[in-house]
């Protein structure tokens, strides 16, 4: 089932959407193609992919907390995917991610109005702060210094917007760090 859970990472991360072992069928008397269902639930007609499973364990790590947050955060539960952005970052950066955070702030494909809406929620703090208090600890912890409620509507929608930018940042890091690309027929 690992490499099944392999090849669905590397689908996650070249196609941007979440990808999950979830049940199917079988026993069809003759194979036939299944297409990929994008996120507004139409079908598209299969498409063109070769890819491999990179050679290196902590890559594929890192792909598969990408897919789980991907995944995480299209189906609402945004607290586990702002973790797994996170946690991407802390791979080889266990002992200061937020200090990456602050050298690769702002991620370089982030929508300008996204981007506009998190500076104004985090004010004065510094990005890598606000990233790592507000955001990973707030939804981490239940301790009195830690108020996320996921209950509350303006929580909620600022987590997403934190998911984002966030989202950016581990593909950015994922990119540079792992020399991965996102393109589904490069054969590497």
């Amino acid at each position: 089932m690992t490499v099944i859970n392999r090849f669905l990472s590397i689908m996650a991360w070249c196609d941007d959407q979440g990808a999950s072992r979830l049940f199917g069928w079988s026993g069809n008397p003759v194979p036939v193609e299944v297409s990929r269902p994008n996120l507004g639930s139409s079908v598209t007609s299969p498409y063109i992919f070769d890819r491999k499973i990179p050679a290196s364990e902590e890559a594929c790590r890192a792909l598969a907390l990408y897919r789980e947050a991907r995944t995480a955060q299209q189906s609402g539960f945004i607290s586990y995917a702002v973790l797994n952005y996170y946690k991407i970052i802390e791979l080889r950066h266990p002992n200061n991610p937020k200090r990456w955070f602050r050298e690769n702030f702002p991620p370089p494909d982030t929508d300008g109005g996204d981007l506009k809406m998190f500076n104004n929620l985090r004010g004065d703090t510094p990005p890598e702060d606000y990233i790592h208090k507000s955001c990973r600890i707030a939804v981490a912890h239940a301790s009195p210094d830690s108020k996320s409620d996921p209950d509350e509507v303006d929580e909620l929608q600022r987590l997403h917007l934190a998911a984002d930018i966030m989202r950016m940042l581990a593909r950015r890091f994922v990119e540079k760090e792992f020399a991965i690309s996102d393109v589904m027929f490069s054969g590497d």
